[in-house]
């Protein structure tokens, strides 16, 4: 047998996931890339590691032992890395982070420099709803969260980054896209909502209460992504933050539209539990970013903030 270290990583996230498509997603690997080293992987054992039922991917029992070893491997290989690195002198280990799905616009700037400096760090960012991203810190699962609401039943120590603004946004040329500021909106109107657990679904549903709006259509997607998509399909309005739209402004694809009570304004916040006892990666980030995050903000968001 020769398999190599990159099948065992394939195979392990397969084994992971139940799926060849999100685990080339996760791999950021194209779907017939992990199809090919999935069947070289099991060409070199008589014993089938998975099989199709249904059309749904199943591992077999072998292939979770095969999986389980291919685990203990690499991490004993991430182990021999860490090693040499700590050898020489060097920060190592993991980091790891979970974002509310809008964040995704902001922390990669605050990770670019630190993670060029410290070649032995690995990043594992969770991309979730806010619900979920609190959820992995009450069970002590990251390093660090990224919010824009504070969770309110739990004592987190924090650092601000950057403001967060969200608008009432419509397709250019849709009916309220000429509105002034301090027009008086109509009372129904066709609305599109993030999902249940999301922080800025909750921002607009306090928005409608306090402004007196209701949806007169009601759709809910998942991604801020999406939102945009169905808004510029002509299907509704939304409050979305500007840090994601910046491009459909730019090409005047999207119009904020001027409301009373708007923009409303938040904190995107790095945020852990208090007395959280970090590891020497997770402490040199947070210095990193207490020293470096005003430089960011002028460097990278001058647009964003002067908006």
């Amino acid at each position: 047998m020769n398999y190599t270290l990159n099948q065992l990583q394939i195979f392990l996230k397969i084994s992971q996931t139940g799926s060849i498509t999100k685990a080339a997603e996760e791999l950021h690997l194209t779907q017939p890339a992990v199809s090919i080293q999935l069947k070289n992987f099991q060409d070199q054992f008589d014993i089938a590691l998975t099989e199709v039922v249904g059309r749904k991917l199943y591992i077999t029992d072998f292939g979770k032992e095969i999986a389980a070893t291919a685990e203990n491997i690499l991490q004993q290989v991430h182990e021999i890395n860490n090693k040499t690195l700590a050898y020489k002198g060097q920060l190592f280990g993991r980091l790891k982070i979970s974002v509310v799905s809008t964040g995704k616009y902001v922390l990669p700037y605050f990770l670019s420099e630190f993670l060029e400096q410290h070649a032995g760090v690995e990043l594992i960012m969770d991309v979730t709803n806010k619900q979920k991203v609190v959820e992995s810190l009450e069970k002590n699962e990251v390093d660090f969260a990224l919010v824009s609401i504070l969770p309110d039943k739990m004592n987190v120590e924090k650092i601000d980054l950057l403001s967060n603004k969200l608008y009432l946004v419509g397709k250019t040329g849709s009916p309220l896209s000429q509105a002034q500021k301090g027009e008086v909106l109509p009372p129904h109107l066709p609305f599109i909502y993030r999902e249940q657990g999301s922080g800025t679904r909750q921002t607009m549903e306090d928005f409608m209460a306090s402004s007196h709006l209701s949806a007169s259509k009601k759709l809910e997607l998942t991604s801020n992504e999406a939102v945009k998509q169905a808004i510029l399909a002509g299907l509704g309005y939304s409050i979305m933050p500007l840090i994601g739209i910046r491009n459909e402004l730019s090409n005047n694809q999207l119009n904020i539209i001027e409301a009373e009570g708007l923009p409303i304004a938040t904190m995107w916040s790095l945020i852990w539990p208090k007395g959280k006892r970090h590891s020497p990666v997770a402490r040199a980030f947070k210095s990193y970013v207490d020293e470096h995050k005003s430089a960011i903000v002028s460097r990278l968001f001058s647009w964003y903030e002067d908006y």
